[in-house]
């Protein structure tokens, strides 16, 4: 379920810091660490990158914002089963969380009634985006870090 690539439906999730309302929520899993951590991203439909740097596709940098963003059309097919986003997804470098498994586990401990396993990603999609995040100065060191390894 933690395999690097996959690609969890929360049905809902809950938001850490507390502040943001629980919602259904995609979250994919970039890294596992020896099973008992995770580097996870919460996609968005929020488009936060400025108007005259909008692509419709693939990595965002833009340095001297501090944003780094991966951007997934919803034209394309984004698992091996080839489902698709019913938008445009955005998958910040800022936005990337190191999430305790036995946490996960403990709050979402039902298949099919906590979360789904949406699918796997696509391996060529998966590495577009480990590459646009662990090359990017506007991600977390500690996160490049554990990428790239």
């Amino acid at each position: 379920m933690y395999d690097e690539g996959t690609i969890l439906y929360f049905t809902p999730y809950h938001f850490k810091n507390g502040k943001s309302a629980s919602k259904n929520k995609y979250f994919v899993v970039l890294k596992n660490i020896d099973n008992v951590y995770i580097l996870a991203s919460l996609p968005t439909r929020k488009d936060h990158i400025p108007q005259n740097d909008t692509v419709s596709r693939g990595c965002v940098e833009l340095p001297d914002i501090d944003l780094n963003c991966f951007v997934i059309s919803k034209t394309e097919f984004v698992t091996k089963c080839n489902k698709q986003f019913d938008f445009t997804t955005h998958i910040y470098g800022k936005q990337i969380n190191k999430e305790e498994i036995a946490y996960l586990q403990s709050t979402y401990p039902t298949e099919n009634e906590n979360y789904e396993v949406w699918g796997k990603m696509k391996n060529s999609l998966f590495k577009e985006l480990i590459d646009c995040l662990k090359n990017s100065d506007a991600v977390s060191k500690k996160y490049t870090k554990l990428l790239h390894q």
